[in-house]
């Protein structure tokens, strides 16, 4: 390393790291929420001490549903807000950018967890919470890095940006509005919880719904009517199937899974009255979209799937079950092969943190990464956490962690745009 680089590594300021992650861990943003527009509102005002170019807009929601590469949304909202922040571009250098999402999902049931998950502790420098992999400690490693390059005085012939979304969780509304602003870079780097790995590939997830009619009558006489839980079965079986089949050749990037297509049900609702025979069941899950897939194949492939097990069926026969496609609708994405954006967050960890360079693979969800790659920015995504621990009562960040991806991230910044 250099000067520059020790320098700005230098000023890292570890205290700040840790408080104003707790005091991000602290804001309720679950998707849709008032405190989803609170987090932008507080990283702006942080952003702009900093000196930053700061573009904090309430996007135009209808206009952006109306667009047809609308990404989907599940959560109902009145509002979104963007939020960009950037250096002065310098010169001819690149222009990188830092991406992560505040947005969270709700916390669950809370007896599962110790004590309020919006109220976060730290043990042993684990920081528990909602959010806290997913992804606020990545969110505050890219805020760390600006305000290390900043502090450090360092004129970059580039440029670095900070894009910080929202409805992530839902489907990429908050990425997909920011790109539509015109915000775009060269590279891009998302901090989602990456287990110390570099994440170049992203299958994705499109949710759907299936209703499945049946025939009501009282359930004294259930062999009058027609009970659509009974007939929804071989529907889930041949779903079942579906899955296996999908799952059989899978990118090498994805060979660590054992499903990383997974296609599940994740909600199920029938009938409206214990005695009685439920004329309709809905329901819904998601279908995990290969490497490089169409997502209008893979719907193509589910509904033929339903509609032959529909067939194969004498009442779905005559009457058959209907798919519907709503919610989040990720496609999948990739880093293109050979771009040097691998070997420079790779080279910069292993300088950061004296550990080999982390190992190239792939993710099973879907996530923003897929939207900036479509619009023609090489991502991946490297941050701190274990994704196995999000969404659920255990949340947790080491913030060995965060410094460690922090220290990261001036690296790799000040190697592309310095």
């Amino acid at each position: 390393m250099n000067e520059t680089e020790s320098a700005a590594l230098a000023a890292i300021d570890e205290q700040s790291v840790a408080t104003t992650l707790l005091e991000l861990l602290a804001m309720p943003s679950v998707t849709g929420s008032a405190a989803e527009s609170e987090a932008q509102h507080w990283l702006a005002h942080r952003l702009r001490r900093l000196g930053l170019d700061v573009d904090l807009w309430s996007m135009d929601l209808p206009a952006l549903r109306a667009d047809p590469d609308f990404p989907g949304s599940e959560a109902p909202r009145d509002e979104a807000w963007g939020l960009v922040a950037a250096t002065e571009h310098g010169g001819d250098g690149p222009t990188v950018i830092l991406q992560g999402h505040v947005d969270v999902v709700p916390p669950g049931d809370l007896a599962r967890w110790e004590g309020d998950p919006f109220t976060p502790r730290t043990v042993g420098g684990i920081v528990h919470g909602r959010g806290a992999c997913d992804m606020k400690g990545g969110v505050v490693a890219n805020l760390a890095a600006l305000e290390a390059i900043q502090a450090s005085g360092v004129r970059l012939r580039g440029q670095v940006a900070a894009h910080f979304v929202v409805s992530e969780e839902d489907g990429g509304l908050g990425a997909f509005g920011t790109l539509r602003r015109g915000h775009t870079g060269d590279a891009c780097v998302i901090t989602e919880p990456t287990s110390g790995n570099l994440v170049t590939a992203n299958a994705g997830s499109l949710t759907f719904r299936i209703e499945v009619p049946g025939q009501a009558t009282h359930a004294s006489t259930r062999e009058a009517g027609v009970s659509a839980v009974d007939v929804y079965l071989p529907i889930h079986q041949a779903l079942g199937r579906l899955e296996a089949s999908r799952n059989r050749a899978p990118d090498p990037r994805l060979a660590r899974y054992r499903l990383p297509y997974a296609l599940s049900v994740g909600k199920v609702c029938a009938g409206d009255w214990a005695s009685s025979v439920p004329d309709l069941l809905v329901a819904e899950g998601r279908l995990g979209v290969q490497l490089g897939e169409d997502p209008a194949v893979a719907r193509k492939q589910f509904e033929e799937c339903v509609a032959q097990a529909c067939a194969d069926d004498p009442w779905l026969r005559d009457h058959p079950a209907t798919v519907t496609w709503a919610g989040g609708q990720f496609a999948s994405g990739q880093l293109p092969v050979g771009d040097p954006l691998r070997g420079l967050v790779g080279e910069a960890c292993a300088d950061a943190t004296g550990r080999p360079q982390p190992e190239e693979c792939g993710a099973p969800y879907g996530s923003d990464l897929r939207l900036y790659s479509a619009a023609g920015v090489p991502t991946l995504q490297f941050g701190p956490g274990d994704v196995r621990l999000a969404h659920g009562p255990k949340e947790q960040v080491p913030l060995a962690d965060v410094l460690d991806v922090t220290r990261t991230l001036v690296l790799a910044v000040l190697r592309a745009a310095g």
